[in-house]
């Protein structure tokens, strides 16, 4: 149990970098959409050939990285959404328990098959080099639509850390504080 919690704890560090990564894309976003607005509104001419379909383009790419590399962090941290009315006044070890199967019987197998569905819609924008569908847009399109892929792989990991924790947790293994990152949503 001891070396699943490492790697539990080894898959929360590389959650969070990745959501750190999230981070730094809302940054760009921001001075993205500033600099776009400036250009556009105040007559201040774009540099380095861009256009506003490419910074509109990247806005949207900026937006779409930076749920998909916060997601997984965000389940980790009981940050997601969730119905507590079968949850609501069970023990601590039903809690535990209810966790570890909807991890194990709904959430990993959504990330596997999504990932699985999705590569290929990846690979294809790669194979055949698809462009932006504006003549002036961003090319390489297959770079956004890879973050599907990223998205699933980084939710079940996240699946995988919380049915850990779970597992820790209904064994009684689980440290006390790390309790809030399973059943404490």
């Amino acid at each position: 149990m001891t070396l699943a919690l490492r790697l539990s704890r080894l898959i929360d560090r590389l959650l969070a970098f990745f959501a750190a990564l999230g981070g730094w894309c809302i940054v760009a976003l921001t001075l993205v959409v500033c600099y776009d607005v400036v250009t556009r509104y105040f007559g201040v001419p774009k540099i380095f050939g861009l256009t506003s379909t490419i910074l509109q383009e990247g806005e949207y790419w900026l937006h779409s990285y930076a749920i998909v590399l916060a997601v997984g962090a965000a389940y980790i941290r009981q940050q997601h959404v969730r119905i507590d009315l079968i949850r609501e006044g069970r023990t601590d070890k039903t809690k535990y328990w209810i966790e570890a199967i909807g991890c194990a019987v709904m959430l990993i197998p959504y990330a596997i098959l999504g990932a699985w569905l999705s590569y290929p819609y990846a690979y294809r924008a790669f194979s055949i080099g698809e462009g932006s569908r504006s003549g002036n847009g961003i090319d390489q399109v297959w770079v956004l639509k890879s973050g599907l892929v990223i998205l699933f792989v980084l939710i079940g990991l996240a699946g995988l850390s919380v049915f850990i924790k779970a597992v820790a947790g209904i064994a009684g293994r689980l440290p006390q504080s790390q309790r809030h990152e399973v059943i404490d949503g």
